[in-house]
């Protein structure tokens, strides 16, 4: 029945799988209002966004005259220092298309608050804090990494071009690893017990590391500003305006002046000044629930005031947006985490989706395995919720295909694989991630390959390849949120269908095929006579008895409907 009610409706819905031709159809629009909704692409969902993680600092140099502050000019270990990175530097790519022509519809950069000034050695080298979790000032931005009016173009640009911007998020570590907080005092943190992860308690009132000192966001006792802080405040001239927002904030909404208060009140500051869309929340499981319910209200509520006082610059209608990194999360566990004497449900206490660890394990079976498995836990267990997959990351010591032996197929697993994707900068340039003479997670955190994209036809061809991939998965939301069928085994050929409102996406994708002539079955999905495009190869076909045949030296095929 589901075959019939596709080829029955698939002339009457044609343009549904296309969003711009209800643009088209508006002729009473002008063409720059046409382009700007194009942009801003009306069918974007979370479930399957495709997020670009970066390190502020490793990504590009967009100022080099902000690249040396506070006298950070000691020695480090390799790969420990501030090498030149900034807010700058992300807007520029944004603005020359590099994002967007990989698909990207969201960016979340490492936090570019004011940091710790000096350097530390946690036993892996002398170190500054390029990596931004060490919080000194939640309120200033950190010269290293720009002004607060480069973060208001960086925003607005990537609104304009259709990228979401979600900030990194840490309520409750500071750092670095010190037996007493540079910054925080007592009443604020704790340096000890070190977490034991063997209970509810012994993981979220406790330290990750030994002597990492730790917001005591469990607390409700009221603890006064640092006198450093207000200091602080008081010799830039902005002491009265920083505690009347705090006046103003926690009479609204009654909070007691507890830490994590403090920190939300902080955090929420840079949604109602810039909009941006959402938080990527670290180190979720080390802090009570209540918590990320409460900072999610509060962000909501701030959400919401911007999209009023800037309803020319809403994407969509979308809520605000909260992905959190539950450490060793994955997709099998459903909604709950267990910590063993108790298990939590975060999806109900403000996250629309949690990192998942599980895909770099996964990425080692058949795709069909991979797929199925997703689609189904998406569509029931977790329905209406999501999880962000990734295979590379800036903290993870096991990534998938570290030594970028096939980083095609890793395009193929994570940009294809159901639910959202984040592509952790350098994977789509097989950035090396196995640096020589480096400490940890150092070796993950080289600065971004460019030298190798301008000059390497291989890494071309990867970025290409990426590419191709990124950009027909933002065109079609059915390939992250759309249900999984597979179509024929040998040839691999499988469908992916989404609908929602009055809006259908439907496509057909093929992977492994043999190079040269192939036959590529769209039974049951796109009727005989219809004009399909392959979006790898960028030819036409049309569909005869159930079938397209191609020809070309592409082992991949990426179908859509032609208008």
């Amino acid at each position: 029945m589901k075959n019939l009610f596709f080829l029955a409706l698939s002339t009457f819905l044609l343009a549904s799988c296309q969003p711009i031709t209800k643009d088209k159809a508006k002729t009473m629009a002008s063409v720059a209002d046409t382009v700007v909704v194009a942009k801003k692409n009306p069918n974007f969902q979370w479930e399957a966004a495709t997020v670009y993680f970066l390190l502020t600092d490793r990504f590009n140099n967009g100022n080099p005259e902000n690249d040396l502050n506070f006298e950070r000019d000691e020695a480090t270990g390799k790969l420990r220092g501030f090498m030149g990175g900034d807010i700058q530097g992300i807007t520029e790519k944004i603005k020359v298309g590099y994002f967007t022509d990989l698909g990207v519809n969201a960016i979340w950069f490492t936090p570019v608050i004011e940091q710790v000034h000096g350097a530390t050695d946690e036993g892996t080298g002398n170190t500054y804090a390029y990596h931004g979790y060490w919080a000194k000032d939640w309120t200033a931005l950190d010269p290293n990494f720009g002004t607060n009016k480069d973060l208001e173009i960086l925003v607005k640009t990537a609104h304009e071009n259709g990228i979401r911007v979600l900030l990194d998020v840490v309520l409750n570590h500071t750092g670095p690893v010190t037996e007493k907080d540079p910054v925080w005092p007592e009443d604020w943190v704790r340096t000890s017990p070190t977490c034991e992860f063997t209970s509810y308690e012994n993981t979220t009132e406790c330290t990750l590391v030994a002597n990492l000192p730790d917001i005591l966001t469990e607390s409700d006792s009221i603890v006064n500003l640092p006198d450093a802080l207000l200091a602080k405040w008081k010799a830039e001239g902005r002491l009265s305006e920083e505690l009347d927002e705090l006046d103003l904030f926690f009479d609204r909404t009654g909070h007691p002046r507890a830490p994590r208060f403090y920190i939300m009140k902080w955090l929420t500051d840079y949604i109602n000044k810039y909009g941006v869309d959402g938080f990527r929340v670290d180190t979720v499981k080390h802090a009570n629930e209540n918590a990320w319910a409460e900072l999610y209200k509060e962000s909501s509520a701030a959400f919401d005031l911007w999209k009023k006082k800037n309803a020319d610059k809403v994407l969509d209608t979308l809520p605000f947006y909260m992905v959190g990194e539950v450490y060793n999360y994955g997709i099998s566990g459903g909604r709950e985490y267990d910590f063993g004497d108790k298990k939590v449900d975060y999806f109900a206490n403000g996250f629309k989706s949690l990192i998942n660890f599980e895909l770099k394990t996964d990425a080692e079976k058949d795709y069909e395995s991979i797929f199925s498995k997703y689609s189904k836990l998406l569509h029931t267990t977790l329905k209406d919720k999501s999880v962000l997959n990734y295979l590379t990351s800036h903290d993870d010591g096991q990534p998938f295909d570290q030594e970028r032996t096939n980083p095609k197929r890793a395009a193929n697993v994570l940009l294809l694989t159901p639910g959202a994707s984040q592509i952790y900068y350098g994977d789509e340039t097989a950035r090396d991630l196995t640096i020589e003479g480096t400490e940890g997670d150092a070796t993950l955190r080289s600065f971004m390959n460019w030298n190798e994209l301008d000059s390497l036809n291989q890494t071309k061809e990867i970025l290409n390849h990426w590419q191709k991939i990124g950009t027909f998965r933002n065109n079609h939301p059915a390939i992250g949120a759309g249900i999984h069928k597979r179509i024929t085994k040998i040839p691999y050929v499988f469908s992916r269908y989404f609908s929602k409102d009055e809006f259908i996406d439907k496509v057909v994708i093929g992977l492994d095929l043999p190079k040269g002539k192939k036959s590529i079955s769209v039974k049951g999905i796109f009727g005989d006579g219809t004009k399909l495009y392959d979006s790898y190869s960028e030819t036409e076909s049309v569909v005869t008895n159930g079938k397209v045949v191609l020809e070309n030296d592409f082992d991949i095929v990426l179908l859509e409907l032609i208008q």
